[in-house]
């Protein structure tokens, strides 16, 4: 029995003769310890960031190439079947442009 208190007080986590509020303060500063160490082992806050980032990026990327591409195949079918070339084209195409900025700006707006 006396080498097991032997090792809960090693690790600072044995009866403990601070009042509760003190034992309290000390428990969460060992988790932000712990915490901390941990993240910098996982590399988990660099690593979110990033994350975030270069799907944000995609998904921008993805709005401009598919809201453009979007609108000229379009335009060029209505232009294909109306006989109405480059017009129907070029109104769609800067529709396109329009519409994709448009949704880059929706998403770099914070949401409310």
């Amino acid at each position: 029995m006396s080498e097991e208190c032997a090792r809960v007080t090693e690790n600072g986590s044995g009866p403990d003769t601070l009042g509760p509020d003190a034992r309290l303060r000390s428990l969460d500063e060992r988790l932000d310890a712990a915490q901390k160490v941990e993240a910098h082992r996982t590399g988990a806050g660099a690593a979110a960031g990033g994350d975030e980032s270069y799907r944000l990026g995609s998904r921008v990327l993805a709005e401009l190439v598919g809201a453009t591409v979007g609108g000229a195949v379009i335009g060029w079918t209505f232009d294909w079947f109306a006989g109405t070339s480059p017009w129907g084209l070029l109104v769609m195409l800067f529709l396109g442009i329009i519409v994709a900025f448009r949704n880059i700006i929706r998403l770099s707006r914070p949401p409310k």
